[in-house]
């Protein structure tokens, strides 16, 4: 099997050299950054899971409403709405 340290140390030679090609000026996120951002990715997360929980939860099968007969006599009687002045 082939020594890694000799390929690890030759990688780490080449990074280190694209680690001085930086420009001293150029503003970068930097780890705060990066925290901050899987922390907001965790809780977006732990939402969209608890969102799932909470849905599961609902029953959207829809009862149909109950049918009297009174109530379709009582809205002919009383006739068509007039609109409200004032």
């Amino acid at each position: 099997m082939p020594d890694m340290s000799a390929s690890a140390s030759l990688a780490m030679t080449q990074l280190a050299t694209l680690a001085k090609e930086v420009d001293e000026d150029k503003v970068t996120p930097g780890v705060l950054g990066f925290i901050v951002f899987a922390v907001m990715a965790l809780a977006v997360w732990a939402l969209m899971k608890s969102m799932n929980r909470h849905m599961s939860k609902v029953d959207f099968a829809e009862s149909p409403a109950p049918k009297t007969e009174g109530s379709a006599a009582d809205a002919e009687a009383t006739g068509p709405a007039k609109p409200r002045q004032g």
